[in-house]
């Protein structure tokens, strides 16, 4: 299982074999000593590459909660719960791992020098029991009960645009004037319309209906063609906090704005009794927080 963990995280049987200090043949043979052993294939193979099969992405995922564990009682029987050390496994979305945890995970390693670390960004919510997973930084309301949640803070969804575009085109006063406007869009943020709450003495949200100038899949690009003066976009406030900084961006119906979005540092039940744990929720909590501050405001 270690063996196959290491091809998939070094993306090769090659890189199983660097990491794990075996030869390739004994990575091979170990590889499929597993396929044997379940009864299906794991993996589709080439000369560059390794493929999970439906069937590998499932066993993956218990493989890594096996190892997670086993790791916790190798510790537990070497009396070495009070030392943080082994490998940490932390996930969260790509533009909020790279910005926010990568410089603290940096810093945390550098403080911890028997602990490794293993970022999975990915644009899709992780089962943290059933991947294996020891935490993650989680932008959203909470609704599994079986983690523990540690608040960091709040985000925003705001609606920004240039000052260049802002000044050579209709005022946006009220959400109905966006209708008119060059619109770029994050698809999983509204594809060709945005909602916003409903006006006072109201109980229906608003929504307005657009045809969008562009379409993208990245926080970067909608981003910058916002800053070129291409367009308004509606992103989360970090990820235009530095722009809003430097009047690159500038936010436009501030009062319409959806409830805001809680932002938690996620484990599951009980692995805050491990040291590696307890001391990067300890060592990140505060730095986390004073990295969004002021983004709610």
């Amino acid at each position: 299982m270690k063996i196959f963990i290491a091809a998939l995280d070094e993306g090769s049987l090659a890189g199983a074999s660097r990491r794990t200090g075996r030869s390739a043949a004994a990575v091979s043979r170990a590889v499929a000593y597993l396929e044997a052993h379940v009864g299906v294939p794991l993996l589709h193979r080439t000369t560059r590459s390794i493929k999970l099969s439906e069937a590998g992405e499932r066993y993956s995922a218990a493989c890594r909660k096996v190892l997670t564990d086993l790791e916790e009682a190798d510790r537990q029987a070497a009396g070495e719960r009070s030392t943080p050390r082994g490998t940490l496994t932390i996930t969260s979305t790509v533009f909020v791992g790279v910005e926010f945890l990568r410089p603290i995970v940096d810093a945390f390693m550098d403080e911890y020098p028997a602990v490794s670390v293993r970022m999975h960004l990915l644009e899709r919510q992780v089962n943290l029991i059933d991947e294996g997973m020891d935490l993650a930084l989680r932008v959203s309301p909470l609704s599994d009960s079986t983690l523990v949640a540690h608040r960091i803070g709040e985000a925003r969804r705001v609606i920004v645009a240039s000052p260049g575009y802002l000044a050579t085109h209709p005022p946006i006063k009220e959400p109905s004037d966006l209708a008119t406007h060059q619109i770029i869009t994050m698809a999983h943020l509204g594809l060709d319309s945005w909602s916003f709450p409903p006006q006072e003495g109201s109980s229906v949200p608003r929504a307005v209906s657009f045809a969008p100038r562009l379409v993208v899949n990245n926080v970067h690009a909608a981003k910058a063609s916002a800053v070129e003066g291409h367009g308004v976009t509606r992103l989360l406030s970090y990820h235009v906090a530095s722009e809003l900084e430097q009047d690159a961006l500038r936010i436009v119906l501030a009062d319409a704005e959806p409830v805001q979005f809680p932002v938690h540092l996620v484990s599951p039940y009980g692995r805050l009794a491990v040291p590696k744990v307890r001391a990067f929720v300890d060592f990140a909590t505060p730095r986390l927080r004073a990295s969004f501050t002021n983004l709610s405001t």
